[in-house]
């Protein structure tokens, strides 16, 4: 049996906050404080007096930046304190930039200062973007793993100029991991940070009109989706030049689940969570999706159509070209590794959203059909 702890997760009601909450519920006897300012839909199955775990899980729906001493105690109370809570999508970064600096370094503010009075161990999420653009992308040796393998150590990171918004979200994440060692250094805080790098599976973001603001731009996985589902072509932002490195979302909670019960081992530590097999450029991952969606369904393949950064997100977008993680110091401390390949990983995902989202998707755009289609009412004489 394991130790018994009280886990504080702010932002449970989340994509990773519901998957890591339903982990620890079922594999370990561990209490469970959840925070979110969000109705908890993703986690309604876990939620309720009949579950066997009811005792062990409260939920506080609250804004964790209007109710600082509601939060100071729910972290007093608590061993350790994920903080999962971040504004994560390039599209906001361009039209909301203020926003995602404040919400992603200002607002981080008030958790680690109340773990470090209260001397809890706090596993503060930031991201693999910290890392900006590699040495590769500015000419040097491409085949020399230190200028674009990512390690947490020794890889320096280069954002892009001011003027390109869509590094606000980096910087900030970026400077909020700063503060962190610093207070490591100054007030012996016991932190971990972790790096994501894509982490997907079931219950992953949102589709536009459905569950999120028609005008909103989810990320790659859930914007395919919406267009294979639509029978829309495939979005390829600068022609999908890019690449991402993937990790399915029940290996990287096992990761978090070993930071939680080795603190001896992943205190004072950042680590990458990430997959570096599953690294695909954007372009092959439409392909791919498009073949596994029309093997799903049944249903024709579908197509693509590319577009610049500038026309799709708006004046301020640039890109990291490359996120390949290292594994040494994951591997090393806490004896961790993903064992999801891509398509496996992808197929689970994407099953999900065809069974929450086809219906749903499809009778919208017969009714946006119907209304383009249907005569215009003109007024009698």
């Amino acid at each position: 049996m394991s130790e018994t702890k009280t886990i504080c997760i702010v932002g449970v009601a989340g994509f990773i906050g519901s998957h890591l909450l339903e982990k620890v519920l079922r594999e370990r006897d561990w209490h469970v404080i959840g925070i979110d300012m969000v109705p908890p839909t993703k986690i309604q199955q876990l939620i309720g007096a009949e579950k066997k775990w009811a005792s062990r899980f409260e939920f506080h729906q609250m804004n964790i930046t209007e109710e600082a001493s509601k939060l100071k105690a729910l972290v007093a109370k608590s061993d350790t304190v994920v903080n999962l809570a971040a504004i994560c999508n390039p599209s906001e970064y361009i039209k909301q930039p203020v926003n995602t600096i404040n919400s992603n370094f200002t607002d981080a503010q008030d958790c680690i200062n109340f773990c470090v009075e209260f001397k809890k161990h706090l596993i503060h999420f930031s991201t693999c973007e910290i890392y900006g653009r590699t040495l590769s992308s500015y000419g040097l040796d491409p085949k020399d793993p230190k200028n674009y393998l990512l390690d947490e150590e020794t890889t320096p990171m280069i954002m892009g100029p001011v003027s390109a918004q869509r590094w606000c979200y980096a910087c900030a994440k970026q400077l909020v991991e700063r503060l962190v060692y610093a207070h490591g250094t100054e007030n012996d805080l016991k932190f971990t940070i972790v790096r994501p790098y894509n982490w997907i599976g079931p219950r992953m973001d949102y589709i536009p009109g459905v569950d999120g603001k028609d005008d909103g731009q989810p990320r790659v996985l859930a914007s395919f989706m919406t267009a294979l589902m639509k029978g829309d072509p495939l979005v390829l932002v600068n022609g999908g030049e890019v690449f991402r490195t993937f990790c399915f979302v029940e290996d990287a909670c096992e990761a978090v689940m070993r930071i939680i019960e080795n603190p001896d081992k992943s205190t004072g530590h950042a680590f990458n969570v990430g997959n570096p097999n599953n690294n695909i450029q954007i372009s092959k991952l439409a392909e791919l999706m498009i073949n596994m969606y029309s093997r799903i369904t049944g249903k024709p393949k579908g197509t693509t159509v590319s577009i610049s950064g500038l026309d799709y997100y708006g004046k301020g977008y640039e890109d990291s070209d490359l996120r390949i993680p290292s594994m040494k110091l994951v591997k090393q401390q806490l004896d961790w590794e993903p064992t999801t390949s891509l398509e496996t990983a992808m197929e689970e995902t994407m099953k999900v959203f065809i069974e929450k989202y086809s219906d749903k998707l499809a009778n919208l755009k017969r009714d946006a059909d119907e209304t383009a289609t249907a005569p215009s009412k003109k007024a009698k004489a």
